[in-house]
């Protein structure tokens, strides 16, 4: 099978440093209008950040090749249970084939239940905080900042139980699996019981399609991809972008972690030529994270940081920053929702006191 170099993907982050220019001017064009619209007071220079739903992408590129068998096999390392299919079985797409079991899986699974939980005990724990605060104002004992705070604390364990939701409905259907297209078992090569590797091969399957799109990916957020995930095969003649399914992760191919995935068409009657080339789109599950505006991220020391405004002065705060989508930056970490950061003059602002700590060298 002919190969074509491999691209490194990413999930649309873009550095502000490196784009400090474009955003400056892009911003000025947009003018107090664009600030209002963030949720920004047009005199303050700040604005409050909200949740907001992302979709991370990763990006190869992809080549339509002549369909061949098709080896299944699981994302992880266990013990193959249920297995019934054999040699000449006729099996339909998103038919159950397999499941994983094993001290390791059930570890994991474990994890992302007691995530659950805890995510459900702090959203418990943060109404009832949000309750007592104002009833407390309406007692006029409390503040409309100490209820906004605890408004944001109930918005942030709900984010927090949404993606720990998320990542064990991941794990569930990592354990189990099935067909990803109509065909036949040609070969079966494990057994129930047997104890096997991540990409071991499980059953060999002979599909009913004559072509299929095959990219070649690499980099950690490899683990999150399914069979059943939906994307876009672009064309490199710039025909028009066809959706596509993922049909299976062939395996690994490089210690690096490096992955074959095979994708079929998402719609019949699809546009399907042999030896196109071009780049593919997958799309990672939605996450829920804070969004910022990119410019108000500061890059110092090799660390992210937001100045957040506070009724007592602006405070660095170190981030994590995520994807990024339009003019905004999305957050792993360091922000709830309701908290206000400076956009105006941020960079400056952070470093304003610099020329006071530096000492010079003796």
């Amino acid at each position: 099978m002919a190969r074509i170099p491999h691209l490194n993907h990413r999930e649309g982050w873009k550095e502000p440093v490196t784009l400090a220019g474009a955003l400056a001017a892009a911003w000025l064009v947009l003018g107090a209008s664009g600030l209002r619209a963030a949720g920004q007071s047009p005199d303050a220079g700040y604005v409050t950040v909200q949740d907001g739903k992302v979709t991370p992408h990763l990006e190869a590129y992809g080549q339509i090749e002549p369909g061949a068998t098709l080896m299944l096999s699981f994302a992880e390392s266990g013990v193959v249970a249920g297995l019934q299919a054999e040699a000449g079985t006729s099996v339909q797409a998103g038919e159950v084939l397999a499941h994983l079991s094993g001290p390791h899986v059930q570890s994991v699974l474990s994890q992302a239940q007691a995530e659950v939980r805890r995510a459900r005990a702090r959203l418990g724990l943060s109404k009832k905080s949000l309750a007592a605060q104002k009833r407390e104002l309406a007692l006029h004992r409390g503040t409309q900042e100490a209820v906004r705070q605890a408004q944001g604390a109930v918005t942030q364990a709900q984010r927090s139980l949404a993606n720990a939701q998320s990542r064990l409905e991941a794990v569930r259907q990592m354990m189990i699996l099935s067909s990803p297209v109509d065909g036949a078992v040609l070969m079966a090569d494990a057994m129930n019981g047997e104890q096997v590797s991540a990409a071991q091969p499980i059953l060999t399957l002979q599909t009913q399609y004559r072509l299929w799109l095959e990219a070649d990916y690499y980099g950690s957020d490899l683990s999150t991809v399914r069979a059943g995930m939906t994307g876009t095969f672009t064309p490199a003649d710039g025909s028009g972008s066809i959706p596509v399914r993922v049909c299976a992760v062939a395996g690994l191919l490089t210690a690096g972690g490096g992955a074959s995935i095979v994708m079929v068409p998402a719609a019949p009657g699809s546009r399907w030529i042999d030896g196109e080339i071009g780049t593919v789109t997958l799309n990672l599950p939605q996450r829920v994270l804070i969004a910022v505006p990119t410019r108000s991220l500061i890059l110092n020391q090799g660390r992210w940081w937001v100045l957040v405004h506070t009724p007592h002065g602006d405070r660095p705060r170190a981030v994590v920053p995520g994807p990024s989508r339009g003019w905004q930056t999305f957050l792993e970490d360091g922000l709830k929702p309701g908290e206000q950061v400076v956009v105006e003059n941020a960079y400056l602002l952070f470093h304003r006191n610099i020329s006071q700590r530096y000492q010079p060298p003796d």
